[in-house]
């Protein structure tokens, strides 16, 4: 049995990382301690279209599947 993540997955996990990263990290603390809620973060995500990963194509969403959107909210909570 394969484990590995397929080639879509780990474009995901990257792009996500890669976000988290960048975009998170630095102002993460600073959410925390002012209890802001970063609505400009939460708009990049659906830029990026991860917002809708886990909703099908047909309602306007990415059409992924559940391990995909495992995958970007676990690299979103690292």
């Amino acid at each position: 049995m394969d484990f590995d993540l397929s080639p879509d997955h780990e474009l995901i996990r990257s792009t996500v990382r890669e976000f988290a990263e960048g975009e998170i990290a630095p102002v993460a603390e600073e959410l925390d301690r002012t209890k802001a809620f970063p609505y400009e973060i939460v708009a990049q995500l659906g830029e990026l279209g991860l917002m809708g990963i886990p909703f099908p194509e047909s309602v306007g969403g990415a059409g992924g599947d559940s391990l995909a959107y495992a995958i970007a909210v676990e690299e979103l909570a690292r």
